[in-house]
């Protein structure tokens, strides 16, 4: 049984100027190999990380059409790294934050949300459909029915989710002189949509690359149990702008885990599973395209990761030395012909492609689609 939260104290707007803001690191780093560099936004140097960013849109947004009262609970289900983003929302708009994770939770990272005043729901098993990102829905679904005056943001579908990097895109435009290729990893699809249109806008000739995980089904692979958090996904989520992308690629474990370690050997910056994927696919792009400028965002920091990517006995068990690891990707004719396992490549025809990234009513959904099927008590992109 959830107990009730007290109300929560008056917020602390004086946190919000700390969100973004952050430094663009220049990478040359091999990965494996040697390659002309690519920029990076070190968005775990962020207070409450990157998704913080989106966290404070979908709070703001849900004040802006009376879905949130004031003091009101927030409910959310998380892997980690958005939880901390609705901490910090939380309490700089003053909201207790209860957040559904489950039983591969990184003991650190519960403590961590313990401290910033979380509360916390574990699912215990995976679902046999949908595994942990459906069963901390069903468990989530739970708890609304326990705080029904409580607001679920529903980072999977909330457009908000995705609007809230425009600051993102801001800063990106206002650092960079010009930008050919975009690399973003794929989970809720909400930076990957939210930075696609503005700069799109800047710079037309913008090729975006989607980095998703092996066993994730975004993309039209089959789902599968997955070791690496924070990208992929189990289910279909709204916010995916999948007309934006002209690439995907599909990273493994092994070769996440051999350019997290790289990063930390060569360049003193890294961070986690998303990290790694994303450094290793813009390095493989500023080689394949030689004078590009190529940007990408690491969402994290290594510290939730020392017991996992950066474990040697973690590592071992899991077969995820070097040696394991693809030093370039295999292409792929679409992403039904064959299951990966490892890191691939799958070009898209945007030949006949809108960009939907322009308007206010792409692929994630309008608001008002949005806020019919949270009324309904369903998940738009749960399938």
């Amino acid at each position: 049984m959830t107990t009730l939260l007290a109300p929560a104290a008056v917020g602390n707007p004086d946190l919000l100027p700390l969100l973004g803001r952050t430094p663009l690191a220049r990478i040359s780093t091999p990965l494996p190999h040697p390659q002309p560099g690519f920029w990076a936004k070190l968005e775990g140097l962020a207070a409450g990380g990157m998704k913080a960013r989106s966290a404070v849109a979908m709070l703001r947004g849900a004040h802006a059409r009376g879905e949130l009262r004031p003091g009101a609970t927030v409910v959310e289900s998380t892997s980690g790294t958005l939880g901390i983003g609705l901490a910090f929302a939380g309490q700089a708009l003053g909201h207790p934050v209860v957040l559904v994770g489950d039983a591969e939770l990184e003991p650190s990272v519960r403590q961590l949300l313990h401290a910033y005043g979380a509360r916390l729901e574990l699912a215990d098993r995976p679902a046999r459909h949908g595994g942990w990102q459906a069963a901390r829905l069903a468990r989530l679904r739970a708890v609304l029915a326990e705080l029904p005056d409580a607001y679920w943001p529903d980072q999977y579908n909330n457009p908000d989710n995705a609007a809230g990097y425009r600051s993102l895109a801001d800063e990106l435009t206002a650092e960079l002189d010009h930008l050919d290729v975009l690399v973003c990893s794929v989970g809720t699809g909400g930076h990957s949509a939210g930075l696609a249109g503005p700069l799109r806008r800047r710079w037309p000739g913008l090729r975006v690359i989607g980095v998703d995980s092996v066993g994730s089904t975004i993309f039209g692979q089959p789902a599968r149990p997955r070791l690496m958090r924070g990208l992929g996904s189990s289910i279909h989520p709204r916010n995916v702008a999948h007309q934006a992308f002209d690439e995907i690629h599909w990273v493994g474990p092994a070769e996440a885990v051999d350019a997290c370690r790289r990063l930390a050997r060569g360049a003193f910056v890294s961070g986690g599973w998303s990290t790694g994927a994303v450094a290793l696919v813009s390095a493989w792009a500023a080689r394949a395209q030689p004078g590009a400028a190529v940007a990408t965002v690491f969402p994290d920091g290594p510290h939730r990761y020392l017991g996992t990517v950066y474990d040697d006995a973690f590592c071992d068990r899991h077969r995820l030395g070097p040696e394991h690891a693809a030093a370039r990707p295999v292409e792929i004719p679409h992403p039904a012909a064959v299951e990966v396992t490892g890191w691939a490549r799958c070009r898209t025809d945007r030949t006949d492609r809108t960009d939907r990234t322009d308007r206010p009513d792409h692929a994630v959904g309008s608001a008002a689609t949005h806020r019919a099927a949270r009324r309904a008590g369903r998940p738009e992109g749960d399938r």
